[in-house]
């Protein structure tokens, strides 16, 4: 019997469609980022021999795996930025940290989104503190980074210096809180502990605007952004005025 047949009979209308079902099987997907940091108040450090190395041994006792120093930019890349969203600035991020390990790239994510540091004119040691790594060698999002962060006072000479610890990403924190303030705790310990050491110190962080007209650094090069600058913000070298 012909197809057509059948459907007359049955009283259906080939226009006909059935209707929508109220609900419908799905997969659910969603991705929430959060990052965090802690920082220290100041320690005023006088300006002494071997001052690298005794940043990057103020991280002894929560390092895990090797650190790494990362110093002021270069007046050019001012407004360099590991926000995305914000261009040219990101791409010029991308390039000069593009060669930096996975974990000082992420500890740059982590602190710089939050604005812990201002690599305008701060420099940072930093490393791995707590936590795993995946297989790419980036911390997990329960992982803590972070270290040390110092610029020179332009009206002393001296250099200011203080802890710093960020985690974050993706998942749930659990401890990591608890754990961070713990470690932040042992820095300072740590910066306060330095034979240079005169005491705290509560400051508002400096905000120069670079620009072309900075003074350049007579001993290392590095342009210091603004013609006030008495310190090289690299260095720590006495800028020389004619």
């Amino acid at each position: 019997m012909p197809l057509f047949g059948r459907l007359k009979r049955s009283g259906r209308d080939q226009s006909e469609t059935p209707p929508p079902p109220e609900e419908v099987n799905s997969h659910e997907f969603s991705l929430k980022l959060s990052y965090n940091a802690k920082s220290s108040e100041g320690v005023r450090l006088k300006a002494g021999p071997g001052l690298v190395q005794r940043l990057h041994s103020m991280l002894v006792g929560n390092l895990q795996g090797e650190s790494e120093l990362i110093e002021p930019l270069p007046v050019a890349l001012g407004q360099a930025s590991p926000n995305i969203a914000r261009m040219p600035g990101s791409a010029q991020w991308l390039q000069y940290h593009h060669k930096r390990s996975p974990v000082t790239r992420h500890s740059l994510v982590v602190l710089e989104s939050v604005d812990a540091i201002d690599l305008v004119y701060e420099t940072l040691v930093c490393g791995l503190l707590s936590g795993e790594t995946d297989t790419l060698g980036y911390p997990e999002y329960n992982a803590i980074v972070g270290g040390v962060v110092s610029h020179f006072d332009e009206v002393t000479g001296d250099l200011i210096v203080r802890a710093v610890v960020g985690w974050g990403g993706k998942g749930v924190r659990g401890d990591t809180d608890r754990n961070a303030a713990g470690i932040l705790a042992g820095l300072f310990n740590n910066i306060a502990g330095d034979s240079h050491a005169i005491g705290t110190v509560t400051l508002d962080r400096p905000a120069p605007t670079p620009g072309p007209g900075g003074m350049a650094c007579p001993h290392c090069g590095f342009n210091s952004g603004h013609e006030r600058a008495f310190y090289c913000p690299k260095c720590g070298m006495r800028m020389l005025r004619s």
